[in-house]
């Protein structure tokens, strides 16, 4: 499987006493040490963790190559039941392992964890970001990731209907967590009509409350197949797949989650489809940026002008896709690839005085 995504390292995580079965992939460290976050989930199996950390370190790798923040690509899972089997001594246990490679990689919030659950593994190393303003940390990343999602649909309504405006349109959202609510919010003050669909009910029924004439509530099962403008998942992965790429209703598929693509032949029958692809390692970077720069002494200014400049990437993206008639995900890939091939031979250049 290492061979499969080309990956330098994995490590498995194991401590009795705290209870911790973690591993954690680094995937390439090129551009500079790992950086991505941590996800806890009640996996079924090592092997069904191991797919997902190194799928998701894989494209950590081009997520730092496309935000151009000088790092590499990691990721860390938990194995275990974020609402159950979390403890102070289960994260202390875990900041060890990763205090133990020296600086290689740097983690933080992911789906089933939180800026709080780190700054008990803070305790046992530095290489942790993202933790509450109140321990050092620039705070909660779902602002900026939900910030970068919308550039990126702004974009892509320049694309498809000549103007950023989302006023009228309709956008349906597949999870209503963290980045997918404060997104809906956001397009909500765009003037948007919004389709959401959650797991959890009662976070769609808060958001009904809070705007009952722009939030309509839909069945998770089939939310990516309501007819709207703008698909936008922002759950799990996998979510276009043999199956729903065919049932699709949307001019574009842009969201937060990680991986949206099943298999790259995903991305390929989106281009032959004629429906709009927002790569999301691209649109959904607005958290590694925040958490990046975290490390060279945070800026809100200056993080709030990177992530706005996904939109000006994304078009980018869009110009190569439409001259080179490849998919938007290869067009990126072949975008960082290059970035990374002109870092490893600048850092060639050494000057032995």
């Amino acid at each position: 499987m290492m061979d499969k995504y080309g990956h330098e390292q994995v490590i498995f995580c194991r401590h009795r006493g705290s209870g911790l079965k973690a591993i954690i992939a680094i995937h390439n460290t090129t551009m500079g040490p790992a950086l991505g976050g941590c996800r806890m989930a009640p996996y079924g199996s090592t092997d069904e963790a191991l797919e997902d950390v190194l799928r998701l370190s894989r494209g950590m790798t081009y997520k730092c190559g496309a935000a151009d923040v000088d790092f590499g690509g990691g990721k860390a899972v938990i194995i275990g039941d974020p609402k159950r089997d979390k403890s102070p001594e289960l994260f202390r246990a875990f900041g060890r392992f990763v205090g133990g490679l020296n600086g290689r990689f740097y983690t933080g919030t992911d789906m089933g964890t939180s800026p709080e659950d780190f700054v008990h593994a803070a305790r046992e190393s530095k290489c942790f970001v993202g933790l509450p303003e109140s321990h050092g940390g620039s705070g909660d990343t779902s602002v900026l990731t939900a910030l970068g999602v919308l550039q990126g649909m702004k974009a892509t309504a320049v694309v498809l209907w000549g103007s950023e405006s989302l006023a009228g349109r309709t956008v349906a959202v597949q999870g209503a967590g963290k980045v997918g609510s404060r997104l809906v919010r956001l397009l909500v003050e765009e003037g948007a009509r919004c389709l959401v669909a959650d797991v959890d009910g009662g976070r769609v029924d808060a958001l009904r409350e809070e705007f009952p004439d722009a939030v309509e509530a839909v069945d998770v099962a089939t939310v990516h197949a309501v007819s709207c403008d703008i698909f936008a998942p922002c759950a799990g992965g996998g979510v276009i797949n043999d199956k729903t790429v065919e049932e699709l209703k949307c001019r574009a598929v842009v969201g937060s989650a990680n991986n949206q693509l099943e298999d790259d032949r995903h991305g390929d029958r989106l281009h032959e489809l004629g429906i709009l692809y927002a790569p999301d390692y691209l649109v959904n970077a607005g958290g590694l940026i925040q958490v990046a720069d975290e490390l060279s002494g945070y800026n809100e200014e200056r993080v709030m002008a990177k992530t706005r400049s996904i939109y000006d990437m994304l078009l980018k993206i869009y110009r190569l896709s439409r001259e080179q008639d490849i998919p938007t995900y290869r067009a990126v890939d072949r975008l960082v690839a290059k970035r990374m091939e002109q870092v490893a031979d600048l850092r060639r250049i050494f000057l032995g005085l």
